[in-house]
Formats: C-alpha cells, sequence, structure tokens
C-alpha cells in the first residue's frame, strides 16, 4: 500500500516556488511514490519531469480550477501526457457557479470534457470541499450531484476526507456509494479542538483505518496527502503525515486488510 502514497504539492508551494527540483528529492528521501500538481511555480515542467525521472516519483494527477478547465482544456491534455499521468482534477469552483443553475451547469460541461478524455486515454475527477454540501439540486447536495454513480455520468470523484468530515459527513459513510468511481483520495486530519483546522495525518480525529480499509476495497489508487496550511514546517509535516500513514498500513496488512 505505500507505494500509493502522495503528496499534493500545494501543501509545499513556498518551498516549491524557492526550489523547486530540491522539494522532489526531498520528498523522494521520504519515501513518496508520487506527487500531484497544483502549479509549476514558474519552473520549466520539463525541468521537473527531468527531477521525477531522476528520482522515480510518478504523478497522481494535476488540478485545475474549474475555469481553468472550462476554458483551457488543451492545455490540461497536454500536461497530462506530458507528465505521464491519466487525472486531471477540478480542485475547486468560484462563488458564481455554487447555486443550482451553477451545479447543473458544470455536470453537463465535465461530462462532455470527460467524454473527449476518455477518446485521449485521460479521466476527470471532481475534488471537493465543504462548500457543495450548502447547496440543494434534485434532492441531492451539490457533490452527490456531481459525482452521482449513474450510467451517463462519467465524472470521477477525489473525495477529500478531511471536508467531508467538516461538511457534517463521516467519510466512509459518505464513500460507501462510489467504490470503483474513486481513483485518488485526499488524507488531511483534523486537529482536536474548537478550530478543527488541518492536521498531520494520525494526530487528529479522522479514523484512517477505516478510510485505507475502504479505499483497498474499492479500487482507490493514490492517498494524496494534503495538508492546506500548517502550523509548523510544511515539509516536517507531510514527513509525519507519510511516517503515520506507512505505519497504520502496515497495520492493517498485518491483519489482512490489504497488500503492501
Amino acid at each position: 500500500m505505500k507505494n500509493k502514497i502522495s503528496v499534493q504539492l500545494y501543501t509545499l508551494r513556498e518551498q516549491c516556488a524557492a526550489d523547486f527540483p530540491g522539494v522532489l528529492r526531498e520528498l523522494a528521501r521520504i519515501g513518496y511514490s508520487a506527487v500531484q500538481f497544483a502549479d509549476f511555480y514558474g519552473y520549466d515542467p520539463a525541468v521537473l519531469r527531468t527531477v521525477l525521472k531522476e528520482t522515480g516519483l510518478r504523478v497522481s494527477g494535476l488540478h485545475y480550477g474549474g475555469d481553468e478547465l472550462l476554458n483551457e482544456p488543451e492545455r490540461a491534455i497536454a500536461e497530462a501526457k506530458y507528465f505521464g499521468t491519466p487525472d486531471i482534477v477540478c480542485a475547486g469552483i468560484g462563488e458564481e457557479y455554487r447555486d443550482e443553475a451553477g451545479y447543473r451547469m458544470l455536470k453537463l460541461r465535465f461530462n462532455e470534457l470527460a467524454d473527449r478524455l476518455q477518446s485521449e486515454g485521460l479521466r476527470i475527477s471532481y475534488h471537493n470541499h465543504a462548500f457543495e454540501f450548502e447547496t440543494a439540486v434534485d434532492g441531492k447536495d451539490g457533490l452527490s450531484y456531481l459525482i452521482t454513480p449513474e450510467e451517463d455520468n462519467i465524472i470521477l470523484a477525489e473525495p477529500d476526507v478531511y471536508w467531508l468530515k467538516k461538511g457534517g459527513h463521516d467519510p466512509v459513510e459518505f464513500l460507501a456509494p462510489y467504490a470503483g468511481r474513486v481513483p485518488i483520495l485526499h488524507m488531511k486530519d483534523m486537529t482536536d479542538d474548537e478550530e478543527q483546522a488541518y492536521a498531520e495525518i494520525g494526530t487528529g480525529t479522522i479514523d484512517f483505518d477505516a478510510i485505507i480499509r475502504w479505499g483497498e476495497e474499492s479500487g482507490v489508487e493514490w492517498y494524496v496527502v494534503e495538508q492546506d496550511s500548517c502550523r509548523t514546517d510544511p515539509l516536517e509535516c507531510v514527513k509525519t503525515s507519510y511516517s503515520n500513514l506507512v505505519r497504520l498500513m502496515k497495520k492493517i496488512k498485518e491483519k489482512g486488510g490489504g497488500a503492501a
């Protein structure tokens, strides 16, 4: 399982802007198998791809804003192919889309894009926050409406377990209907205090044992560590999350809950 652990580089955005190649090499030393891009922070993608090849790191998807995907799909397609990943992810949507009409339009447009991506050997997933639960569409919350498992809906999901809990849901209960439709899970913990802030995996209140067991039974390909903001050094935070994930995965394996 530990070869499925990746990290969303937005967590390390300041470090990447200062020395992106150095960050990639450090992540490989920590033990990460892959990284997920949100930006190139001014670096030439060719330089980054060279370092990925040097370190053996893979790419577990590329994040784009909703407008970027709707207006610049060619760029997303080209970059996904360049970095050898099938996964293009909508990282979030603007406030102008967060109503019933907006969700209906996005579902239509993203499915049109997903249909095109299939012919390119690519796929699109939607990454949630908590705001999607504030809007109802056809008797569902906005997130469930977008990713509902229907034959004519080919939008996949990249659920963020922190935001599921922040939105009032037990992550595993919410994930239950989506087996086979979640190639990537975003993993971050929640502090056990009034702030309910972002936390390193294994230091907060989220039950990652149950989440990983669900993932191993349901086709998850990547467990992507993300921490939108860190109270201490971000590199130390992702190192802690990696160590705790590996320890937890080892325990699950020993109990017969997944492959190595």
